[in-house]
């Protein structure tokens, strides 16, 4: 496998989040992904129990690879949008102080080039991403639905180099999309992949994730293809629908390993 490290969502363990980094710890995750919104609120986060965590990550010899901070509306939705980016700093400050360097955030509908609400979200991300800048915390933004073409232009309407992408397998099968296109596309932006897959049509409409290496994303080309951007960061194994999320987290860790 290219040099990438192995990560795992702690919520996806459905456990209190020091049982999470325990279950992390013995699956041989050398990193975790941490919802800032849900596991961990930024918005109620002491330095004190900052500096508990950042034990408990120490004494199991793990990084925080990745924050993840989802909102319920896209910062182009000029509804409570203040509201919203400043929780997304606050969160983006707590990442910094977990010393992990990229949050995960959701764009929510891409806008077209000539509606109103495009250059709403071009300023919001470029407000995040010069505190991001300040901070030491780049964004890697997701935004499945949208053709891998139309999200290229609109992170090349931004600073270059002020946010990447986030890369979803999973997301994308869902959404009709293929992720060796994604790949492809925004290589370059990537800074952020879930280790996560999905077959479409399966148990509703859209279908439904499914356990690493048993779905339609073929992860060894997909990890090919990153590797041609020389792509170097986390990889994080993410189950969202699973009767026995540990086994198949640990079964996506031990996959991910053997390539």
């Amino acid at each position: 496998m290219i040099g990438v490290r192995v990560a795992v969502q702690t919520k996806c363990f459905a456990q209190p989040l020091r049982q999470a980094l325990h279950t992390a710890n013995t699956l041989g995750a050398e990193g975790v992904q941490i919802d800032l919104r849900q596991e961990l609120p930024a918005a109620e986060l002491s330095d004190t129990a900052l500096r508990q965590v950042r034990k408990m990550l120490d004494d199991l010899n793990l990084r925080v690879g990745s924050a993840a901070f989802p909102t319920r509306r896209g910062y182009a939705n000029p509804h409570d949008l203040e509201r919203r980016l400043e929780a997304t700093i606050e969160a983006m400050r707590a990442a910094s102080k977990l010393a992990t360097r990229v949050m995960v955030i959701s764009l929510g509908p891409l806008p077209l080039a000539d509606d109103p609400d495009r250059s709403t979200l071009l300023e919001a991300i470029t407000t995040l991403s010069m505190q991001g800048n300040r901070l030491g915390v780049q964004l890697a933004a997701q935004c499945s639905d949208a053709h891998p073409a139309d999200l290229k232009n609109f992170v090349d309407e931004l600073p270059e180099g002020s946010v990447g992408v986030d890369f979803s397998p999973a997301d994308l099968i869902l959404a009709g999309r293929q992720p060796r296109e994604f790949a492809e596309t925004l290589g370059p932006h990537i800074v952020h992949v879930f280790a996560n897959d999905a077959v479409r049509g399966l148990g509703g409409p859209r279908g439904g994730d499914v356990e690493l290496g048993r779905g339609s994303a073929d992860f060894p080309e997909l990890l090919g293809a990153l590797e041609e951007h020389n792509y170097q960061g986390w990889v994080t194994v993410e189950r969202r629908n699973s009767q026995r999320p540990v086994e198949d987290v640990e079964n996506a860790v031990q996959f991910l390993r053997s390539l």
